[in-house]
């Protein structure tokens, strides 16, 4: 799915995914420290203008140019700002030690590309920082109401999870069936990966 797919799909008034924030990542908002958020595959905006709302400084990263344009109406809308980075995940940079959040909500990578990306992701995170995602799991294919189906190799497990956030410690970690409602792209019953990590927070030296 290359930029042009997503600037076709966001193109028009309509925000696919909605303008609500994704359930799991407002269930646990609360848990995300104060500080700067970077947010991976962030399309239209939603999550983003919510963790806005919330005090933090926000960035949006996405390949669509159109996806992100509509992002930073819905923020201005909301008398928010955004910073916004068009760009392919495969050549963004995670600064190490930077985030007090990566959030990682229903982006789907090719397992190289996920790895590579998601290993950077815990390496970006400050000291008690989180990664939070919410991703389609294989048994997603026999729902059909989301995600890339026809890849299935894109789909996502706890297992390949733990592995690629190797040395985070895991908080929440699931694999279940929820129904998703989250704009038309996404509603219906659907089986969900779901997990929040956490960089080890540094020990206070003693005297």
């Amino acid at each position: 799915m290359n930029p042009s797919f997503w600037d076709q799909r966001y193109a028009g008034e309509d925000f696919v995914f909605g303008t609500a924030p994704n359930e799991f990542l407002r269930a646990h908002a609360d848990r995300i420290p104060a500080g700067p958020v970077l947010c991976l595959g962030e399309g239209e905006g939603r999550n983003a203008v919510f963790l806005a709302s919330r005090g933090h400084a926000v960035t949006a990263v996405d390949q669509s140019a159109v996806g992100l344009d509509k992002a930073r109406r819905l923020a201005a809308q909301h008398g928010l700002q955004l910073t916004t980075v068009t760009a392919d995940l495969a050549h963004y940079a995670i600064a190490p030690g930077a985030w007090s959040a990566i959030v990682v909500i229903f982006l789907h990578l090719l397992p190289p590309l996920r790895r590579q990306v998601y290993t950077a992701a815990a390496a970006g995170l400050r000291p008690g920082g989180v990664f939070l995602l919410e991703a389609y799991t294989p048994d997603q294919v026999r729902h059909g109401t989301g995600g890339p189906v026809n890849n299935p190799e894109m789909l996502l497990t706890l297992a390949a999870l733990r592995g690629d956030l190797a040395g985070l410690d895991f908080e929440v970690a699931q694999e279940l069936e929820r129904d998703v409602l989250e704009g038309a792209a996404h509603t219906g019953r659907a089986a969900v990966v779901q997990v929040l990590a956490r960089r080890e927070r540094r020990h206070e030296a003693r005297s």
